[in-house]
């Protein structure tokens, strides 16, 4: 009798098992999947918009671009096709937000380095300053793997309007000067669409945990 009743238990701990693992399945299955949205400037703050694009409401994509890197090579658009990267915007002599949005870049470097679909980019807002050997001289001191990360100065214009009317992430300096511009901490996700899917600050660690989240949601919605 009591070898019965040790079977029925075991029976029953297992149909409990597999019952769990089932529910476990089909909740999962029914919660909906995140989709990242796809911003568009109506949709960001004001003063990190051109007034010409203030209104857009959809169909926006990053412009095509040709600015210098670290080594002196010419990058553009098509350096970055195919792939998801996150940009930013700095200056190496700055001494406050962008340390810290430096090394979170470069911890972010650390864990895509193996990833062939993503890449960083960051763009100099005092092209005048940052000459090629400055980049160069900033990216030795960083860690920046020349494979992964683009830091790019150029044409001072280029780099305002592309701020201003693709990536939506900085301000004007306010005094009247002709591009002149006050960078955020933002960093910025772009799809391989030329998309802007998501911002984040860039000074703070745990939104370097979420960037790292949507990069996989991202990612994922390629793998289908």
């Amino acid at each position: 009798m009591r070898s019965f009743f040790a079977k029925f238990k075991f029976f029953g701990i297992v149909l409990f098992i597999i019952s769990a693992v089932i529910v476990a399945l089909f909740y999962n299955a029914l919660q909906p999947k995140k989709i990242l949205p796809i911003y568009q400037p109506a949709m960001v703050n004001f003063e990190l918009v051109d007034s010409t694009l203030q209104h857009v409401k959809k169909y926006h994509t990053i412009a095509d671009f040709s600015l210098t890197n670290q080594n002196g090579k010419t990058v553009t658009q098509e350096d970055y096709k195919d792939k998801i990267y996150v940009a930013d915007f700095f200056f190496t002599t700055c001494p406050t937000i962008c340390p810290i949005m430096t090394k979170n870049m470069a911890s972010l470097q650390e864990k895509i380095l193996d990833d062939q679909e993503v890449m960083l980019l960051s763009h100099s807002v005092t092209p005048e300053i940052d000459s090629v050997p400055q980049l160069k001289k900033y990216a030795l001191e960083k860690g920046v793997r020349d494979s992964k990360w683009n830091l790019v100065t150029g044409d001072k214009k280029q780099i305002y309007e592309l701020a201003r009317k693709s990536y939506l992430a900085v301000k004007t300096d306010g005094d009247g000067g002709k591009y002149d511009m006050i960078h955020t901490e933002n960093f910025i996700l772009v799809d391989k669409e030329r998309r802007i899917r998501g911002f984040y600050d860039g000074t703070k660690p745990e939104e370097m945990e979420v960037l790292l989240e949507d990069l996989e949601t991202l990612k994922s919605s390629y793998a289908k």
